[in-house]
């Protein structure tokens, strides 16, 4: 409506310049003149070229005025400017003359030859030439040279030579001036320099100079050039008027004011009577028109023209529209009790200022249908967001909150969720219904008058809704509570309270999968809401199926979670054994997702030694528990032949390779053990070293007594089950109080972190000294494990502890059996050092098998240890490898009874393997000697 004025098709010539023929030219046709034109053209009268031209550039239309006054406004502009031109270039030739005729003056003044020259017989003769030269250099009209009393001695007239320069007062004293002189030889910008001796006295003076006349004949040269300037400024100006002039008239369409006038006033009158709204916005936000349609159905202020749109008192969204500039078709958007289509266009790409211009409708007859389609739209919403939310975790009770988060408060105001205990424990649910237990209250007030979370709801009446729900088996619409009187029969007091609070519509719906109650979901709407309808027991009824089935997977996956905690956990050492070596704390935490592989262990072994092990089978599930089982009873096993670390990894993979090979022959269901991991380390409190290897497994932390945090170098060898390496092992000498981190990682390990940051962060955790294994346990748990870690952890810190060294006792035995006497009597006499003559007899006689055994059928060297602890541990070690076996001799042998001796007064007796050699040990509990059945040592003595 505003811009650019579009000439009709009427007016406009057809291709190839003729026009189609004006309806009244024919016989009979009205002769009245059309709105835009002109009353003095006759009825069918073409527009020649010059009437055109006259109309368009008369002196009365608007474009040609303009075009006078922006011509006249330019030429004074241009001269002006040439004016200036010529001024400026005037005053730079005399300043320019000036600073020329100075700079001659003086140089040819304070030449080392002038002062000499002016002082000797003849110095016209000495001067002369200098003085042309330095004029013709300089590109000046003059120089002359005057002795002291201002006589020309040298000049560029002949005649002025001997006559006296009037005009050098100042220069007599020594001054240098520059001036405009007036006189012979012409009028003329002269500068004057004294000439002086060395004793500062003025002996003569030069005058340089430009006369004005040249000035003048370089201003005339250059005039041309700023003419010419001045006209290309103004030609250049006069175009630049020409098209804007063009401009303006291609706008007006060459039209004189009256015939503007009247075209506007007809256009605003079609913009006023149209009954659609019109709103023209500006680039600022701010209301450039608006007609009396669209004043109407905005209900618009008088003063609205030029206010910014958000003080319109417009809705939100509509307010955003119009100052986002977005275009828009047909967007509807409520004003008032009305629904307005809005289309909304930019101004810009049609000629007009940067804007906006929105069309407005009334579409309130579409309210109906509109909110209809809103309504299913909001529900098809509800159940797609239902679909998403609900079943994001596998627990039954937070199922159940999902359900109650999606309906509150776009389903209803309150909801209520009652499942059966059996749901609850992940147990299959039974066939009696009428007892559940609340599980969810989820509503706006914390006060509600509904029993709370926790409480047993028993349907105990069949009248109610509830009832009727279960029985049968589908949703039951309670729209008005205030009437209906069945479901108040169990509790009305209870139902009193609720009506009181405001709640006044029901819908309670089965909590049903497959077949099978779960519980039940009540949908309740309190004061401000209306009341449920048909529309919505269909949408209840598919949320409550939905979680229905959410809720049965968890129940499903809580029991077989359950069943897996239960039988990891019975595989998982219940407690740790006592012993002497090491103080012990361990921490085992299953994931989130399941049950998974890792296990730990403690071992006591022979000597006081402790076994320490950590493993993780890769996976969840029962399989990872069951596989894990079996990997933990082979270590128990193997650890029982008392066998290096890498040795003992080394058997274990074999038996992981042994377990794997039926596995993959069978139907290819079951998964392979390869994939698990595995840490066992021995420490010796004798000298507190301690041997470790890994198999896979993630390199343990060891912290001194100092508080400083290594993770040791240690050899690393393949997962088990792979085969075909050597396993390798490392030695750790560690202080007594260091602490041993061993773990696994899903302890470091994390979505959030990498490994290297996660034992960065466990280094910190576990730093700093007098630390329990318990505290460093309980402070790694927190620190390094999120609330729901998605893999499981297992963890075991140990500080170790050294055997004093008056427990501790070593004989170097010569091969001689003859030693045997006195090494068994420096044993009696260290165990009555120790307050031990109960075992004295015993150990004697132990010593004495075990030590007689090894110099008859063992080799050199031969040592004996006792250690004192818990027990009395006795070892005799020798260089040979061959291991003596427990046996029950015949009538006949003459020997083969010693280690049935050594059995009978020892607690535990065995062999073990040393890098060199076998070590023999038995070991005796003190205040608890054994007494061995005498018919059996007379049984073997008999012979």
């Amino acid at each position: 409506m505003i811009g650019r004025f579009r000439r009709s098709r009427t007016d406009a010539a057809p291709p190839g310049g003729r026009r189609s023929p004006d309806p009244s030219d024919r016989p009979g046709a009205s002769r009245h003149p059309g709105p835009h034109r002109s009353p003095s053209r006759r009825p069918g009268q073409r527009r020649a070229a010059g009437g055109r031209l006259t109309r368009y550039w008369g002196v009365g239309t608007l474009a040609a005025q303009v075009f006078l006054l922006q011509v006249i406004v330019v030429l004074v502009v241009v001269l002006a400017a040439a004016a200036a031109l010529v001024l400026q270039g005037r005053y730079d030739g005399e300043d320019s003359a000036k600073e020329r005729s100075l700079a001659a003056a003086e140089a040819f003044a304070h030449a080392p030859g002038t002062a000499p020259a002016l002082e000797s017989p003849d110095p016209a003769a000495l001067l002369r030439g200098p003085a042309e030269e330095t004029q013709v250099g300089a590109g000046l009209d003059f120089v002359s040279v005057l002795d002291k009393e201002g006589v020309r001695l040298v000049a560029p007239d002949p005649r002025l030579l001997g006559t006296k320069d009037p005009g050098i007062g100042p220069a007599t004293t020594g001054e240098t001036y520059v001036n405009t002189y007036h006189g012979a030889p012409g009028t003329a910008v002269r500068a004057v320099v004294p000439v002086m001796d060395a004793s500062r006295r003025v002996v003569g003076m030069v005058t340089a100079g430009v006369k004005v006349e040249t000035l003048g004949h370089l201003l005339n040269k250059q005039l041309p050039m700023v003419l010419g300037s001045a006209a290309v400024a103004l030609v250049l100006a006069t175009a630049g008027t020409a098209l804007v002039s063009r401009r303006l008239r291609r706008q007006t369409r060459g039209l004189g004011p009256a015939e503007m006038t009247r075209m506007y006033e007809h256009h605003d009158a079609v913009l006023h009577a149209v009954r659609e709204g019109v709103l023209i916005v500006g680039a600022d936000g701010c209301v450039l028109l608006a007609n009396d349609e669209a004043r109407r159905l905005l209900d618009l202020p008088e003063d609205s023209d030029r206010r910014h749109v958000s003080e319109l008192g417009l809705s939100p969204e509509l307010t955003r529209l119009l100052e986002s500039g977005e275009v828009a078709s047909d967007a509807v958007f409520p004003a008032g009790d009305r629904l307005l289509a809005v289309n909304t266009r930019p101004t810009a790409p049609y000629g007009g200022a940067p804007g906006l211009v929105a069309s407005l409708r009334d579409t309130t007859e579409l309210r109906a249908l509109t909110g209809r389609a809103e309504v299913a739209r909001e529900r098809l919403t509800l159940l797609y967001e239902a679909g998403v939310r609900i079943g994001s975790t596998l627990d039954v009770r937070r199922t159940a909150e999902e359900l109650a988060e999606v309906a509150v408060p776009r389903m209803a105001d309150v909801v209520t969720v009652e499942l059966l205990d059996a749901v609850l424990h992940g147990e299959e649910p039974t066939g009696a219904v009428n007892r559940m237990r609340r599980t969810v209250l989820r509503g706006p007030d914390p006060d509600r008058p509904l029993q709370p979370v926790g409480d047993l709801i028993q349907f105990v009446v069949a009248d109610t809704p509830m009832v009727a729900a279960l029985r049968r088996g589908k949703a039951v619409l309670v729209p008005d509570l205030h009437t209906a009187q069945d479901w108040r029969a169990q509790d009305p007091e209870g139902a009193r309270r609720v009506l009181e609070y405001g709640i006044h519509s029901l819908i309670t719906v089965p909590l049903r999968a497959r077949g099978v109650v779960l519980g039940m979901v009540n949908f309740w709407r309190s004061a401000g809401s209306p009341r449920f309808e048909e529309e919505d027991v269909a949408v209840a009824e598919e949320l409550v199926a939905r979680a229905a089935v959410a809720i049965d997977n968890a129940r499903r996956y809580s029991r077989e979670h359950a069943m897996a905690v239960t039988l990891q956990r019975s595989l998982l050492p219940r407690d740790l054994p006592e012993q002497d070596a090491l103080e012990v704390a361990s921490r085992y935490l299953p994931a989130q997702s399941g049950v998974g592989g890792d296990w730990f262990d403690v071992i006591p072994l022979p000597g006081f030694r402790v076994a320490l092990v950590v493993g993780d089978v890769v996976g969840h599930g029962l399989h990872a528990a069951v596989t894990m089982g079996r990997l933990r009873t082979a270590v128990l096993n193997f650890s029982s032949l008392d066998l290096p670390p890498d040795e003992l990894l080394g058997h274990l993979d074999e038996m992981v390779m042994r377990l794997d090979s039926p596995t993959a022959g069978a139907d290819g269901e079951a998964s392979p053990v390869t994939g698990a991991t595995c840490l066992y380390a021995i420490y010796d409190p004798v000298g507190g070293r301690c041997a470790l290897s890994r198999a896979g497994h993630v390199v343990p932390a060891v912290v001194d007594p100092a508080g400083r945090v290594t993770f040791p170098e240690l050899p690393l060898s393949p997962p088990l089950g792979v085969g075909g390496h050597p396993f390798e092992a490392g030695e750790l000498d560690l202080a007594e109080g260091s602490r041993l981190v061993l773990f696994t990682d899903g302890l470091i390990e994390d979505r959030r972190r990498d490994i290297d940051e996660g034992l960065r962060l466990l280094g910190s955790a576990v730093a700093g000294a007098d630390r329990t294994p318990e505290e460093t346990c309980r402070a790694l748990m927190e620190t390094m494990l999120p609330e729901h870690p998605s893999d499981d952890v297992a963890l075991l810190v140990a500080r170790t502890r050294l055997l004093d060294p008056s427990r501790v006792a070593v004989w170097d035995v010569p091969f001689d059996v003859m030693a045997v006497s006195r090494v068994r009597g420096d044993v009696s006499r260290r165990l009555h050092e120790w307050g031990l003559e109960e075992q004295s007899f015993a150990m004697e006689l132990v010593l004495s098998e075990l030590l007689t055994n090894a110099i008859r059928y063992g080799a050199p060297p031969v040592r004996v240890r006792l250690l004192l602890g818990r027990t009395v541990v006795c070892e005799v070690s020798d260089g040979s490898n061959t291991s003596p076996r427990l046996r029950r001799a015949a009538t006949t042998d003459e020997g083969g009874r010693g280690l049935f001796l050594v059995s009978q007064f020892a607690d535990r007796w065995g062999t073990r393997y040393a890098a060199r050699g076998k070590v023999i040990w038995a070991e005796l509990t003190p205040g608890d000697a054994p007494e061995p059945d005498p018919m059996l040592l007379l049984d073997e003595m008999a012979w």
